[in-house]
């Protein structure tokens, strides 16, 4: 278990300060790349119009079964080469293991919105957001805007950083790598359309078990970040739009961290938008708090930030533990 947490100390703070440089990646195949490019492979193959909704929905859970098993089995062998190599495979273990957080990366992409508004332009924060979020953005007003990046931000606390974190410490390498399919497998084949709904079912409700505590514990950090840096207050509006609103989330886990986020910066967030030329109509988290403003983007970065320093703090608690139990 100290491996373990040791690991992932040195993981959390290799994604902070470098990220995923794309440098790399040019030349390399990215993790997440391999993952999407078997899916792809059985969904292009198996999951054919002129195929039965229940056929569809059989090849769709197969292919995921025969995924998971191959990517728990790599995972598996590379946890076992790397345990050969002493301290050099805690370091390249880290080194993979931070490939799958998003802590930079979030900061980048949702500051690259911020950076549009501190530069006038509506139009370049809403090209910036469109980058993070699957709703139209073409003609979001700024407070739109502003609650898609910090939506963005909170719901992917859990899906980039937390719930990576989680099945690492469960299962290790070979878990960190299964949520990650999984969870791509979602982003890819997960939606209700006639062309996935049959085929990426597995997928969709395997990603909603996966990511179940994951996206609680992510509020949890969120609210207790909330007492530690701004106030108690704050820790209590968090904890009571979290009791709540997130049940009325049309996810059964997003709702937790944009909520938690939601009452912490006392903005609503959430409301109506459109999908793919689709209206959906869901009440707003937090409908009492302020309208999301681009300070808001900022504030909700930071809080990421403090939240992050949190749970890197509860693995160094939980790394001192093992150490002496």
């Amino acid at each position: 278990m100290e491996r373990l947490c040791f690991v992932l100390l040195l993981a959390l703070l290799i994604d902070r300060s470098i990220g995923d440089p794309d440098w790399i990646w040019r030349k390399v195949p990215h993790p997440v790349a391999a993952f999407g490019a078997g899916i792809k492979w059985f969904e292009t193959r198996y999951n054919r119009k002129s195929m039965s909704s229940r056929r569809r929905k059989w090849y769709g859970i197969s292919a995921l079964l025969i995924l998971l098993l191959a990517t728990f089995i790599i995972g598996l062998v590379i946890h076992l080469l790397l345990l050969e190599l002493g301290i050099a495979g805690i370091i390249i273990e880290a080194l993979f293991a931070s490939t799958l957080l998003a802590q930079k990366s979030l900061v980048d992409h949702v500051g690259k919105v911020e950076k549009a508004f501190k530069q006038g332009s509506l139009i370049e924060a809403r090209n910036a957001v469109s980058l993070v979020v699957g709703r139209e953005t073409k003609n979001l007003d700024e407070s739109a805007v502003c609650r898609a990046a910090i939506e963005s931000l909170a719901e992917n606390s859990s899906d980039g950083v937390v719930a990576p974190v989680f099945w690492y410490i469960i299962l290790g390498l070979p878990g960190l790598f299964c949520y990650k399919l999984v969870n791509t497998a979602d982003s890819m084949v997960g939606y209700k359309n006639e062309r996935f709904k049959d085929f990426g079912w597995a997928s969709a409700r395997l990603d909603d078990v996966v990511n179940f505590i994951p996206a609680r514990l992510t509020a949890i950090i969120v609210i207790l970040t909330s007492g530690l840096f701004i106030n108690r207050k704050a820790a209590a509006k968090s904890l009571e739009v979290v009791k709540k609103d997130a049940r009325h989330h049309h996810s059964p886990n997003a709702g937790f961290p944009e909520c938690a986020f939601a009452g912490a910066l006392d903005v609503k967030l959430l409301g109506p938008r459109i999908y793919s030329g689709k209206a959906v109509d869901e009440p707003f988290q937090n409908e009492s708090g302020k309208m999301a403003r681009p300070v808001d983007i900022y504030r909700a970065i930071r809080l990421f930030k403090r939240s992050m320093d949190v749970l890197f703090l509860i693995i160094l608690v939980l790394f001192f533990i093992t150490l002496v139990v």
